[in-house]
């Protein structure tokens, strides 16, 4: 069979993402009380933060804005997850359901296909809001902007997502093995919470947690020191891009073989 190319999977996936579009527009009071719902939530959650943080000068050394600002990079860096690997969610119902066979037969990528079949759309109002977040704060530090920094922060923040993205995958392709896998998926997304929060106000038991064994810490708090303190960047956060990439190749290695090893039969 014929490799395919980046091309072919772009406009493979332009198609199917225009068809999923569609089918969500059919129903617009849905689609516009879920977006309302999840600009709400974010709102909420910036105001409980805003509530918790404003009263002190500083934690740990860390001023309020510059919470703010790991707050706004955990936002954006986590928004590629819900946009674009939303499907994770389901696939434990397809696997045990027996649906999931039908991804297995398309002639092309089997990861690809299965995760490009669902955008999350909402999440674009939270990217929004992240964006606003970290410009705000990025005003009110006075970091100096250049190009450099721009092409920067874009970087880590791509990076940064792929770390997310790993932990999401490896935990939904455990209901390949798993009968209660949901609760694997949900725990591994609970934990994303501590990403906006600098790990030196954890414990040193949770500092090594959430750098090596649950690797939270790359998806906020390494990367955007990069920026937030360019003087005093840590080996750590230089190489956080190649922990992203590492972390995602891996994923998807555990996500496919999971895959291959199944039978349809629904158990």
């Amino acid at each position: 069979m014929q490799k395919k190319g980046i091309r072919f999977y772009l406009r493979i996936y332009c198609k199917i993402l225009a068809q999923d579009l569609k089918s969500k527009m059919s129903y617009r009071a849905d689609f516009i009380i879920s977006t309302v719902g999840m600009i709400f939530t974010n709102i909420s959650g910036f105001v409980s933060f805003w509530i918790l943080f404003r009263s002190f000068p500083s934690l740990n050394g860390w001023s309020y804005y510059e919470m703010l600002f790991l707050y706004g990079f955990s936002l954006v860096s986590i928004t590629p997850v819900q946009c674009f690997f939303d499907n994770n969610w389901s696939l434990r119902q397809n696997v045990y359901s027996g649906d999931f066979i039908k991804y297995c037969f398309r002639p092309i990528n089997l990861f690809f296909y299965y995760q490009s079949e669902v955008f999350d759309i909402k999440g674009l109002g939270q990217l929004a809001f992240g964006i606003g977040t970290l410009i705000y704060a990025w005003v009110k530090i006075g970091l100096p902007f250049s190009v450099l920094m721009l092409l920067k922060m874009t970087v880590f923040l791509l990076t940064a997502s792929l770390v997310m993205i790993a932990l999401q995958n490896a935990a939904a392709a455990s209901c390949f093995w798993i009968e209660n896998s949901f609760y694997v998926l949900d725990l591994v997304c609970r934990f994303k919470d501590y990403a906006k929060y600098p790990i030196t106000i954890f414990s040193p038991v949770f500092r090594f947690i959430f750098t090596f064994l649950m690797p939270i810490a790359f998806i906020a708090y390494y990367p955007s020191l990069v920026v937030l303190r360019p003087d005093a960047v840590p080996l750590l956060s230089w190489l956080s891009p190649l922990v992203g990439i590492a972390f995602f190749f891996v994923s998807y290695k555990i996500w496919m073989r999971g895959a291959m090893k199944y039978s349809g039969t629904g158990s």
